[in-house]
């Protein structure tokens, strides 16, 4: 059986959990990560030397970085209705997913921990204004694509980009400061709460 190796509150383990959801995929989850067992112990290091959750085994297949396994994942276990083998389709999912790995990841990088963890690295107002500047900068493109689109993040149809986007979105809703309204997102938002995994390992109180 498939086994999933970090703590389920993490945003990145999420998206695994959540695909395998839409896979029908059976699973098995340790928990690692901090509260729980070190990413940093030898036995996990072997595994990822980045010291990074998810990390997933299939059989004797071991794979870390989160959107390489859900594509992985969809790829090996019939998933072709979430990432489609047409060129031009998959380099659109491609792309938004590879856009939230790092345009928009990057931008809460500073706000997130702020203002959801209390780190005390990240308590400048300052910066913590600039990258909520920034993260609302991207938010509007994501709006504007889903206005484009009327229903997913790569067309008409869910697919793969819609689990780490989804995620994000959650991430953004649930960080305490001012929002803009951004209507396309707020629809999407409510849209995907259509799927089976969506109440699971996104909307679930965890940003």
């Amino acid at each position: 059986m498939l086994k999933i190796l970090g703590k389920a509150s993490s945003i990145n383990v999420r998206k695994v959990l959540w695909t395998c959801v839409e896979l029908n995929l059976p699973f098995e989850r340790e928990d690692w990560g901090t509260g729980f067992r070190s990413t940093h112990d030898p036995e996990f290091l072997a595994l990822n030397p980045n010291a990074l959750v998810p990390v997933i085994k299939d059989g004797d297949f071991v794979l870390w970085e989160s959107n390489t396994i859900i594509r992985y994942l969809a790829s090996r276990y019939g998933g072709a209705h979430l990432y489609p083998a047409a060129p031009m389709l998959r380099a659109r999912v491609d792309q938004w997913m590879d856009w939230q790995a790092t345009d928009l990841n990057r931008s809460w990088s500073y706000a997130f921990p702020g203002l959801v963890r209390a780190s005390p690295a990240h308590q400048a107002p300052s910066e913590i204004a600039l990258s909520i500047e920034n993260w609302t900068r991207h938010m509007r493109i994501l709006d504007a694509q889903l206005q484009g689109t009327g229903a997913f993040v790569a067309g008409e149809q869910f697919s793969l980009a819609d689990i780490p986007i989804g995620l994000s979105v959650n991430r953004w809703f649930g960080t305490p400061f001012d929002h803009p309204h951004l209507p396309a997102v707020s629809r999407y938002f409510d849209r995907l709460a259509e799927r089976p995994g969506f109440a699971a390992h996104c909307r679930n109180g965890t940003p």
